[in-house]
């Protein structure tokens, strides 16, 4: 019986990986991209088995993919080790690293593009500038070096889950983030044609103009597809989802948790 139950399961799987679960008629031509974190879940949380089983059978209707700001090795702690294989795109780093068909196909740096100098005087100013923020508690990796950005934490990304949340809170009306974002701009941003989006709970990206989460789109739109549906929870302006929720490629929609996500990919694609 054990044999027979795992050889179901690992079928189950497959079809998965391939989008055909279903008898029914799959729609190749309506692509839906999501984000990671407050969307598909619980920031920096593993997805649900609940929204993971629904992502399955929204694949077995629509063609499917993810694009995160996180590099791949958090979109697998988050969304599974075959996160590559079960969504048709896999877009970790806005797309900087893409996967199509769990092949990957795109990988671009953000050091090649910026040069060592100039990221090294981006760094040091950083450095200087977080040496003088008062914020109730610093821990560490207040810079974290990803393959096509930088992530900012005033806070630092070594804080506890408690500390995440309370920093989070402290945001809301001190803004640190938001005048670090302003000093980095006015004195980076024409310079170094760089960019700032706030993201997540104690954080911000850095990257080059253009390599916002629409950098995915000019791979996805290669491909035909009559709509292409975004949904995300930080797509007001200077959140990390503006840019492709408001692109006129995309069908933009906001959410506040996974399971708003799901109410309405339900209404949407199921019903």
């Amino acid at each position: 019986r054990k044999g027979a139950a795992e050889q179901q399961q690992q079928q189950q799987q497959q079809r998965r990986r391939t989008g055909t679960m279903s008898g029914t008629e799959r729609n190749t031509k309506i692509l839906a991209l999501f984000d990671v974190d407050g969307t598909l879940t619980v920031a920096r949380k593993a997805i649900t088995p609940e929204m993971d089983a629904f992502m399955g059978k929204l694949r077995e209707k629509i063609v499917v993919g993810v694009v995160g700001g996180s590099d791949l090795v958090k979109q697998r702690e988050q969304l599974g080790e075959n996160v590559t294989d079960v969504y048709d795109y896999s877009f970790s780093e806005n797309g900087l690293v893409g996967y199509k068909d769990g092949k990957l196909f795109h990988t671009q740096s953000f050091k090649d593009y910026l040069g060592e100098d100039k990221l090294k005087e981006f760094i040091n100013f950083v450095l200087k500038y977080l040496a003088d923020v008062d914020i109730p508690v610093k821990r560490g990796t207040f810079v974290e070096y990803r393959q096509g950005m930088l992530n900012i934490s005033p806070i630092g990304r070594a804080c506890s889950r408690e500390e995440r949340d309370d920093f989070e809170a402290f945001d809301k009306d001190a803004k640190v983030r938001e005048a670090m974002v302003a000093a980095l701009d006015k004195e980076f941003g024409d310079r170094f044609n760089l960019k700032f989006s706030i993201g997540g709970q104690i954080s911000f990206d850095v990257f080059p103009k253009g390599w916002d989460k629409t950098y995915c789109l000019q791979f996805v739109e290669k491909d035909g597809y009559d709509e292409i549906h975004f949904f995300g929870d930080k797509t007001y302006d200077g959140g990390n989802d503006f840019e492709i929720f408001s692109d006129p490629r995309t069908i933009g929609h906001t959410v506040t948790s996974w399971e708003e996500t799901m109410r309405i990919c339900q209404e949407l694609f199921l019903s």
